[in-house]
């Protein structure tokens, strides 16, 4: 089994570089942020409770998004591996997702770090909520969403550096050019 974390600040072309891995290599995506916001929708008590987190800029629980990532793991047993993206996003959340999987007998293979300069972030992150009428993708809330990636998320590059599967990525490009550079990374892996 494949199992990726797709890794980078809010607006590093995580969902869309995900959504070519499945496409090509057949993974099912794991995009904690979708499955909150589709759980936010349907205004379940899950929902809820995530939407007082993520209106703030703020993260879900920990134990609220292992428990969803290991029930859908569970779900998809036959899977040729999972695309883990927007998790995790802190230290005890790295350790936990690993631990999870080893419980199912899986590991991380690659974690792919999209590296891409804060204001070319703000501004795509701004663009989308424009197109898509999310309502999280704002400055205000981008800004903070930021600041808390720079303080929880970034150590998670050092924790995945130090267990070598680590691969940084330049996430400025085509969309195309960026997922040259991340098949490079996965066909090393098959090999």
């Amino acid at each position: 089994m494949l199992n990726i974390v797709i890794f980078g600040a809010p607006g590093s072309g995580k969902g869309t570089q995900s959504a070519k891995l499945v496409e090509k290599y057949g993974l099912i995506h794991l995009s904690t942020g979708e499955i909150l916001r589709d759980e936010i929708k349907a205004d379940t008590e899950l929902g809820k409770l995530a939407d007082s987190y993520m209106s703030k800029g703020r993260l879900v629980p920990d134990a609220v998004v292992i428990d969803i990532l290991d029930n859908l793991i569970g779900k998809y047993g036959d899977a040729k591996g999972f695309i883990f993206d927007g998790f995790p996003r802190t230290l005890a959340q790295g350790e936990a997702l690993g631990e999870m999987l080893e419980k199912h007998e899986e590991d991380i293979n690659a974690v792919l770090c999209l590296e891409v300069e804060e204001k070319e972030l703000i501004d795509r992150v701004v663009k989308r909520g424009r197109v898509s009428g999310r309502d999280d993708d704002n400055r205000e809330t981008i800004e903070s969403r930021l600041e808390v990636y720079h303080i929880q998320t970034e150590p998670l590059k050092e924790f995945y550096r130090e267990k070598g599967v680590l691969r940084n990525i330049q996430g400025v490009g085509s969309i195309d050019q960026i997922f040259g550079s991340i098949e490079q990374v996965i066909d090393q892996i098959g090999k």
